[in-house]
């Protein structure tokens, strides 16, 4: 039977897994259920292609206690990000899900590749808070968002649920990321995950503020917090302000994001917090 990622309790620790073989990643996820985590955040581009086949994947799936999120941010294992196709980058995640994966990360590029590095010039002239200074991966054209629908009923058919995730790399107002998360929630998504930056204190405190309208006027389930030099609080800090998840690492390697918390880190603000409350 399919696990489920969003029911949850929240908010979810969700271990990050970047490894180049199905043994390895095994052993990470068997690492982080021991530590704690309640979820798996795998990242499918990270094996190497001889595993990217719906045998090996299944393999992660049915060894993995906790429900897995499978994504494709087009991440090496050891060389960074590399160029692919649309077409390619989510047919390697519906194998993700056809071999078991409880969730599917869908991003918010996805299908216009355009978008991903800033906003579609030629949809400026729309009436959305949002899109003011040039976000990415915010798509606003009704074609490739209708083609969006359809993938993630796609994978909802398939018996999986959905993530759909923004990273628009700048600063936002709270005012702003509400709206960002009703237009994207009428794509029905089961999961919203936003990424704003935070370069200074004001701008993390906007984030936390944002958390909590967030869980007022969503009604959908949504992850958010912030990059940049201020951000690394607004990662523990808004999970227990209504946010889904934490996003942690068993430990640092040479492709973790260092922003992200230890496991052991999160774990223990988390439980300390609940004895207060």
């Amino acid at each position: 039977m399919r696990k489920s990622f969003v029911n949850t309790q929240a908010p979810m620790l969700a271990g990050v897994v970047k490894e180049n073989t199905p043994k390895n990643a095994i052993a990470t996820i068997n690492n982080l259920f021991v530590g704690g985590a309640t979820g798996i955040d795998l990242h499918l581009s990270c094996f190497e292609e001889q595993y990217r086949t719906i045998e090996a994947i299944k393999s992660v799936v049915n060894a993995s206690r906790l429900p897995i999120l499978a994504l494709n941010y087009n991440l090496s294992y050891d060389k960074g990000i590399y160029e692919d196709t649309e077409e390619s980058r989510t047919e390697l995640i519906l194998k993700a899900i056809e071999a078991g994966a409880a969730a599917a990360d869908i991003q918010g590029y996805t299908f216009d590749l355009a978008s991903k590095t800033g906003f579609r010039e030629e949809f400026s002239h729309l009436n959305y808070s949002f899109i003011k200074n040039n976000p990415k991966e915010i798509v606003v054209d009704s074609k490739v968002i209708d083609k969006q629908i359809e993938f993630i009923e796609k994978v909802h058919f398939m018996g999986a649920e959905v993530l759909l995730s923004n990273h628009p790399g700048i600063p936002m107002t709270t005012q702003q990321v509400v709206d960002l998360a009703l237009f994207v929630e009428k794509r029905k998504p089961d999961i919203i995950k936003i990424v704003t930056v935070a370069n200074n204190e004001e701008e993390m405190i906007e984030g936390f503020k944002t958390m909590v309208v967030l869980k007022k006027e969503v009604k959908t389930p949504v992850s958010y917090h912030c990059s940049g030099k201020f951000g690394g609080l607004t990662r523990v800090v808004n999970p227990t302000l209504g946010g889904f998840m934490c996003f942690c690492n068993d430990r640092y390697t040479h492709n973790s994001d260092m922003s992200q918390p230890l496991l052991s880190t999160a774990k223990a603000i988390f439980d300390n917090l609940n004895k207060i409350k």
